[in-house]
């Protein structure tokens, strides 16, 4: 049985952030692999503008390229309306009944627990993993595991306000992904945005996913 860390997000873009995050889990649980998972619309950003998935496919390729244990599921971005977690992991249960999967989530996300779509479901189907950050507690009615990580302030906001302003955004974000931002213009003027995918879109994230399937 392979244990699998999932983890979850917009990645738009992705960054070091959430790299050592994923490495600590991997590392401290002892994980087969990590399974990174783009949202195509996140329940709780429904309102908001967020880049392409073509985008933000590529810049998760560039940001785990070499790592041999990171790999990217694009479940989310192949279905459509919003990307619940209970959804998914009955699809990833049901595809890969022998795996144990491990949902890593950060310590601001541990309170709303409550909150999520189908969670007493959902903590049959999975683990939690709560990684510490200071000031936030992990306590929740909730099985949680507690990871201890290094402290990386960063977040994509964080980078695309940064990208916004002109600022440098250089070792927050993995090399290859801070060039693609700047040959895409994202997050700037021109910027790469749009809230509905094209066919061809669609088409192209379906082929990757295949791709990745064939590999595993």
């Amino acid at each position: 049985m392979r244990k699998i860390g999932i983890l979850g997000g917009t990645f738009d873009p992705p960054h070091c952030g959430h790299l050592l995050m994923a490495d600590e889990v991997l590392d401290a649980l002892e994980l087969s692999q990590i399974w990174f998972l783009p949202n195509r619309i996140p329940p709780h950003k429904q309102h908001e503008q967020v880049t392409r998935s073509e985008d933000r496919l590529r810049m998760l390729e560039l940001a785990i390229a070499g790592h041999p244990r990171f790999r990217i599921e694009t479940i989310e971005l192949e279905r459509e309306g919003p990307s619940y977690t209970y959804d998914t992991l009955r699809q990833l249960t049901a595809a890969h009944p022998d795996d144990e999967f491990y949902f890593i989530i950060g310590a601001d996300m541990v309170e709303y627990l409550p909150n999520w779509h189908r969670i007493d479901e959902l903590v049959q189907l999975v683990t939690f993993v709560g990684v510490k950050r200071p000031g936030f507690s992990l306590e929740t009615p909730y099985p949680v595991i507690e990871v201890e990580a290094p402290q990386f302030a960063v977040s994509s906001s964080l980078i695309r306000e940064r990208v916004r302003r002109g600022k440098t955004i250089r070792y927050l974000v993995p090399e290859a992904v801070r060039l693609y931002i700047e040959e895409k213009g994202l997050y700037g003027t021109g910027t790469s945005v749009a809230n509905r995918e094209t066919a061809a879109d669609r088409d192209a994230l379906r082929a990757h996913a295949w791709r990745c399937r064939d590999r595993r």
